[in-house]
């Protein structure tokens, strides 16, 4: 008799889906670094000039380095030309921006990764002095956005932040434009076509078409999001103009992730924008202030003496990358910053204050007086900010920093 026999069941490997990976990328802009004269001329600033003729400018981010490094890709807008002293133009403030080439030595040091260069005062000190500011970017390990040494150039940039690729763009606005040759702060149109990224206010329609074309080319390359810097908006005023947001609106529309904006020299609103027709949103950061300036309150007579121009941000926002790969903004914040300017005539020294230390006094070793400006300053930006940001948080989900 054969017995009967029982089905053999083969042992089963029990089969699991690996954990997903969710990238994060947290990238951190800083407003205009502002390099009026007093920051760095022997007659003002003895920290700066050094002795042997030479310039450093590390103690202006002292404290502001360890957020910054904190950051995957940080980003700041060099309102200045790197053209050195001895192309035919002296080192100089307003209206003619030109400072010593250790401005962008001590931006890497602090742990920046790119430098904005297309603003109003690129072309400050002519063609020389636009295509050494380049130069002397690169040179310091840093990338460049917005403004380029050949036509040839792309315009674009997609950065690997993290594993998530980032597509960034840098427009300035232009005074007019001649032939592709933008005239920026009523200097002379920049003597080369196609070095720059600009717009003109009277012609918003060739902007669009040519964002849209950029928005297009990123996103063919493998763009995750998308993100422009707009050099844009009226000095010293603390809220956007319908130009700004009638541009901010479009970009919206067009897909655009993040909006930052800088020109003004005051802090201006951050906005959770909606795109029509659509359920893309953007947040949009109107103005990042001055990182750095010597605008200081007593500087600022008939202009804006409402401390404004003291303040600034470290605003960062991340992008996270889902179990299903989709990319997306997850999260925005700021961190206040105010720039102080101590000593004398002769002996003056600037520094960039975090205004996120529970006792400035201690750690910084600051007196009642300068506390007590670094509390105004918090309080003003967070009067500008509150509302919009606390609105961007509570949509994506993020803890509100204001939160009552």
């Amino acid at each position: 008799i054969i017995p009967p026999t029982t089905p053999v069941t083969e042992p089963t490997i029990e089969e699991t889906e690996p954990e997903p990976v969710v990238k994060t990328a947290t990238i951190g802009s800083m407003g205009d670094l502002l390099m009026h004269a007093p920051l760095f001329s022997s007659k003002y600033s003895a920290e700066a000039y050094q002795p042997d003729g030479t310039y450093n400018f590390e103690s202006l981010f002292k404290y502001v380095d360890d957020d910054i490094l904190d950051f995957d890709f940080a980003v700041a807008n060099l309102e200045t030309t790197l053209c050195g002293n001895d192309n035919g133009y002296a080192y100089s403030g307003y209206p003619s921006f030109n400072c010593p080439d250790n401005i962008a030595v001590s931006a890497a040091n602090a742990g920046f990764d790119m430098l904005l260069t297309a603003n109003n005062h690129s072309s400050d000190t002519g063609m020389k002095g636009y295509k050494r500011t380049l130069e002397v970017v690169k040179d310091a390990g840093l990338m460049s956005m917005g403004t380029y040494a050949s036509a040839d150039e792309q315009r674009w940039e997609i950065v690997d932040v993290n594993g998530i690729d980032v597509g960034m763009v840098c427009y300035t606005y232009a005074s007019s434009d001649t032939d592709g040759r933008p005239s920026l702060n009523g200097n002379a149109p920049v003597a080369e076509a196609g070095l720059c990224n600009y717009f003109c206010y009277d012609n918003l329609t060739a902007f669009y078409e040519e964002a849209h074309t950029h928005i297009n080319s990123m996103n063919e390359n493998g763009a995750d999001v998308i993100m422009f810097y707009m050099h844009w908006g009226d000095e010293y005023h603390i809220t956007p103009n319908t130009y700004q947001k009638a541009v901010a609106q479009q970009l919206c529309n067009m897909g655009v992730d993040v909006i930052v904006g800088g020109h003004p020299h005051v802090l201006q609103p951050i906005d959770l924008l909606f795109a029509e027709g659509s359920e893309h949103t953007t947040v949009c950061l109107y103005s990042t202030g001055n990182a750095v300036s010597n605008q200081r309150i007593s500087e600022m007579t008939g202009l804006c003496e409402t401390g404004h121009t003291e303040d600034g941000v470290l605003f960062n926002y991340t992008f996270t990358r889902d179990s299903d790969g989709d990319v997306s903004l997850s999260a925005v914040d700021i961190i206040p910053t105010w720039v102080d300017r101590y000593g004398n005539a002769g002996n003056y020294q600037y520094t960039v204050y975090p205004l996120e230390t529970a006792d400035m006094a201690e750690n910084y070793g600051l007196d009642a007086n300068t506390v007590a400006k670094a509390k105004a300053s918090y309080e003003r930006t967070k009067k500008i900010m509150a509302e919009g940001l606390s609105e961007c948080q509570q949509h994506l989900g993020c803890e509100i920093r204001f939160a009552e």
